[in-house]
């Protein structure tokens, strides 16, 4: 794949190795998620014209609410066989796909706020996708650092150096203990995954780590933040999130595994550069235009009413987070409101910004994902939690200068080298919210409404596609089913 090289993490750091031996009756391979729908994906991808409606047939109306790649991707395969409205409210498409164009230096380039790295493993749709739109990538970085200033303790996971960048940690037990538990966790947590028993683990990380006694400072220098790194949540919600969601994801990606890491890649340039390729391909998508109601209509449809009037539609896709979707229907079904309205949100402020003060104290230590944790502020544990994304490490810039993006961050980069600030919100995968997960196929079609979105699943771009891909391929089959009726 074209773009320019990256340093590779070493044993510890947040990479997924190539391939994990499965054992007769593990849990599914990762990326056989995608088996279904990667035919689907290359039929959407072909030559313009490639409907299968017959030319006496009126072509349908569908709106799609919200142009994440969820919405992007339903609206982008509807495109040949119905009419499509892209509905987004805010001032650019493409939800957590955010890139911003920062000059530095006299050199402007493009940076990704939001969406930023993938891998050929776990995310097989947005790589066919990207082949089929010829989106460049490039390597990345995914290495790993913890700073925890209050307990003056520093580590990174890019390599045996790192891990002991702070030379005092080979004269901390606390730290060896946490060596040892992390190697532990792995192999237990491997065990489970393989023999495909972490789907019977309902119970909340933080009673499955005292249950089977991993350390204070293995849950607190290294698997909590690890998992805010992924998930974006507080160390409170953290620890309610069912370990079976995290033995399952953290195996599906590799991560419990210390060998043998594969690339991870990045869009060469900006993110933005697939959402300006699939947009290209619609012919009606609005900015600015953020949708006020959904109502079903007694003959079927629904209509959708924004601020400049009404409109009605064969179909609604709201590809919105849950909450906003139920915010929006005109009267929900009791099903939506108890499976929409389970998923709770975490609000994050990203600061973009050139700050290396923010990084850890010792430049060795300095990976592409940076947790910190400064301690409770004003006894709000939310706010005491904070990733800095070094992301030189994770695309390929034209600056040596350290450009950042920092997930509420505990202290405030210096205001001179603020370069711009975003809000973002991110599922949580809490038990209530697994269990709403079961309950989504319920909702679809009814009454001609549709759900998509990452939050179906992981939370992540490869699940926002397959989410959307998913509805769309369904929605052409409830009408050729109509037909053939």
């Amino acid at each position: 794949m074209p773009g320019a090289s990256a340093k590779r993490g070493g044993p510890l750091s947040l990479q997924p190795s190539p391939a994990i031996q499965r054992q007769a009756g593990s849990a599914p391979a990762p990326g056989s998620h995608a088996t279904d729908l990667l035919p689907f994906l290359r039929q959407c991808a072909g030559a313009p014209g490639s409907s299968n409606r017959k030319p006496s047939q009126p072509q349908r109306r569908v709106a799609v609410i919200g142009s994440g790649i969820s919405g992007l991707s339903a609206a982008w395969a509807l495109r040949e066989q119905a009419q499509v409205t892209l509905f987004e409210a805010g001032d650019y498409f493409g939800g957590h796909t955010h890139t911003v164009d920062v000059e530095l230096a006299g050199q402007s380039h493009g940076v990704d706020t939001g969406f930023l790295v993938f891998n050929e493993r776990t995310y097989p749709l947005l790589i066919e996708l990207f082949e089929r739109l010829d989106v460049a990538v490039a390597a990345s970085d995914m290495s790993f650092s913890v700073q925890l200033p209050q307990q003056g303790l520093e580590w990174s996971g890019s390599n045996l150096n790192s891990v002991f960048a702070q030379r005092s940690n080979l004269l901390r037990p606390a730290f060896w203990g946490m060596l040892a538990d992390l190697l532990r966790f792995n192999k237990l947590c491997t065990r489970l995954a393989e023999q495909g028993m972490e789907s019977a683990l309902a119970q909340p990380i933080g009673e499955f780590l005292k249950e089977n006694r991993f350390g204070e400072a293995f849950r607190d220098w290294y698997l909590l933040p690890m998992v805010a790194c992924i998930w974006s949540c507080p160390t409170s919600q953290m620890l309610s999130f069912p370990i079976s969601t995290l033995i399952r994801f953290c195996h599906n990606h590799g991560l419990l595994q210390v060998a043998d890491r594969p690339q991870w890649f990045t869009v060469q340039g900006g993110a933005k550069h697939y959402v300006q390729k699939m947009l290209a391909q619609l012919k009606d998508a609005r900015l600015h235009s953020p949708v006020l109601s959904v109502s079903r209509l007694a003959g079927g449809g629904a209509r959708v009413q924004t601020a400049q009037g009404s409109e009605e539609f064969d179909a609604v896709i709201l590809a919105c987070h849950s909450d906003q979707s139920l915010r929006l229907l005109d009267q929900p079904s009791p099903a939506e409101r108890q499976v929409l309205g389970a998923i709770a949100y975490h609000r994050n402020r990203a600061v973009l910004h050139t700050d290396s003060q923010l990084l850890p104290q010792r430049p060795l230590a300095w990976a592409a994902w940076n947790y910190e944790h400064g301690g409770a502020v004003k006894g709000q544990e939310k706010q005491a939690v904070c990733l800095h994304y070094l992301l030189n490490r994770l695309q390929p810039l034209p600056w040596q200068q350290p450009v950042i993006v920092s997930l509420n961050p505990v202290r405030e980069p210096r205001s001179q080298t603020v370069l711009g600030e975003y809000d973002y919100a991110h599922p949580v995968f809490d038990r209530a919210a697994v269990a709403a997960q079961s309950r989504i196929a319920e909702l679809q079609g009814q009454g001609g409404l549709w759900y998509c979105g990452a939050w179906t699943r992981y939370g992540f771009h490869e699940d926002g596609l397959l989410s959307g891909l998913g509805v769309a391929k369904r929605l052409l089959e409830s009408w050729a089913a109509q037909e053939r009726a």
